[in-house]
């Protein structure tokens, strides 16, 4: 039997669930990473400058960012969707 949503006590970590969370990128299958980074060069308004660029140079971009600590890939629990996002420098 489930507890009905109304009668159940606030969650004292709702904050928590709410903040995007750090995915390691190693930790995804070859797979689900080369998908994450493929939605993410493929969505509306990705830019990589004057000169076009191949889907594989744009994924082998994303990647080595990835690798080199400048880009993370964050879960957004709100949405249910994940992202990539530059590491300030």
């Amino acid at each position: 039997m489930a507890v009905p949503r109304d009668a159940a006590p606030p969650c004292p970590d709702a904050k928590k669930l709410s903040e995007p969370i750090p995915i390691p990128y190693a930790e995804l299958s070859a797979e689900a990473l080369r998908g994450v980074i493929e939605s993410f060069v493929l969505r509306e308004g990705t830019d990589y400058g004057e000169r076009e660029h191949s889907l594989e140079q744009k994924v082998a971009q994303v990647r080595a960012q990835l690798e080199r600590g400048q880009a993370c890939i964050l879960f957004e629990p709100q949405s249910n969707t994940v992202t990539l996002v530059l590491v300030p420098a």
